[in-house]
């Protein structure tokens, strides 16, 4: 979907942002900024009442995905990303818990016991759950500043009307300072309003009747502030964040790496993996990426991920070797986790046999 944007990419930032037509290609325009991209994501609020705490008590960030068990296990559990405590309410039993609802959402009308867990351990029970409607609010645009307009943008902006100024489906493509893809977000764009620029002369402040679904948080501005500038040089760059930031900065891996073209390697490599800084999931994914594919490399995101990556195209060619150093890390912190369902299992042990399925003989130093 990324498209060759001529003129202005890969100068220190000036092009970053391309807003193309989805179907056909044509770029609308490029420019530096887009005002609405780093926002803080609308979140929902739980209300979990007669919340009794599995262990110690349960505050700030809680984790990148929280599940909902019911008790009762009848229906599915569901999941609660980026989950943050507010604390108890004062003068109740109640928890209070924001984060963003997966697609599917809580069940209607469910009011019976829930237990929650972050994917590593449980977190607690409460005895039923409501979920606080947010108060409404206008949609924030978004409004690409010092925008260079290609020549159907500007015919659309002449035109006027209010079928010209909508554009439609679109990505607004996203790449570094030396003109790499980095990653995209589609956008059903209207536009609200243009003005002349005081970034310079021929350019425009579009402003789009559109907000992101995925605007970024500002947990992830520094991971994103990195990346825009240019990919890491050397491997491990990701090691001081928090689980948080890494999960951020596993994603731009994650986008970056499925849009690049991988050369395969012949089989009988040896890779080699250090394992220090393997103290949650991104983290194993992350380490397992810069071992096949250097600095930022990408080699699944998830187990499922990681399967595929091994069938080939992604740097990858069977047999090959994995050397693993430092593997105690990785043992201690992800040998016993959750499934969604609240059921133990060994993470790590799981990875190993995907990687032998794959033909990647694991060797320990």
């Amino acid at each position: 979907m990324m498209a060759t944007v001529q003129g202005g990419r890969g100068q220190g930032g000036q092009g970053r942002y391309a807003l193309t037509e989805s179907e056909h290609g044509h770029v609308w325009g490029v420019c530096a900024e887009v005002e609405g991209l780093f926002r803080e994501p609308r979140r929902g609020t739980y209300e979990l009442f007669g919340w009794v705490p599995d262990g110690t008590e349960v505050r700030g960030w809680v984790g990148c995905r929280v599940w909902l068990v019911p008790e009762d296990r009848t229906i599915d559990p569901w999941l609660l990303e980026d989950a943050e405590s507010l604390g108890q309410r004062p003068r109740t039993d109640a928890l209070l818990l924001t984060g963003k609802d997966d697609y599917m959402g809580p069940p209607e009308g469910h009011r019976a016991p829930v237990r929650l867990h972050d994917g590593y351990r449980w977190l607690g029970l409460c005895r039923e759950f409501t979920r606080v409607l947010p108060e409404e609010q206008a949609a924030p645009s978004l409004v690409l500043r010092g925008l260079s307009p290609g020549d159907r943008l500007r015919q659309a902006l002449a035109t006027g009307t209010r079928r010209a100024l909508d554009l439609d489906e679109a990505w607004l493509e996203i790449r570094d300072d030396s003109g790499e893809p980095l990653t995209e977000r589609l956008l059903r764009p209207k536009v609200r309003a243009w003005r002349p620029s005081s970034r310079g002369p021929d350019l425009i402040d579009l402003e789009l009747d559109e907000e992101l679904d995925r605007p970024v948080p500002g947990y992830a501005r520094p991971v994103w502030d990195r990346w825009l500038v240019r990919p890491p040089e050397a491997p491990g760059a990701w090691a001081g964040l928090d689980t948080r930031q890494r999960e951020a900065w596993l994603e731009l891996v994650r986008e970056r790496g499925c849009r690049l073209e991988h050369q395969d390697r012949p089989a009988g490599q040896l890779y080699e993996l250090d394992g220090r800084h393997i103290t949650d999931e991104p983290s194993l994914f992350l380490a397992l990426g810069e071992a096949v594919n250097g600095p930022g490399g990408y080699f699944g995101g998830c187990v499922a991920a990681l399967a595929d990556c091994l069938r080939g195209n992604f740097g990858y060619t069977a047999p090959a070797t994995l050397l693993w150093r430092n593997f105690a890390p990785a043992r201690e912190h992800l040998s016993h986790v959750l499934t969604a369902e609240g059921e133990p299992y060994d993470l790590i042990a799981v990875v190993l046999e995907v990687l032998a399925e794959g033909h990647m003989r694991v060797t320990f130093a």
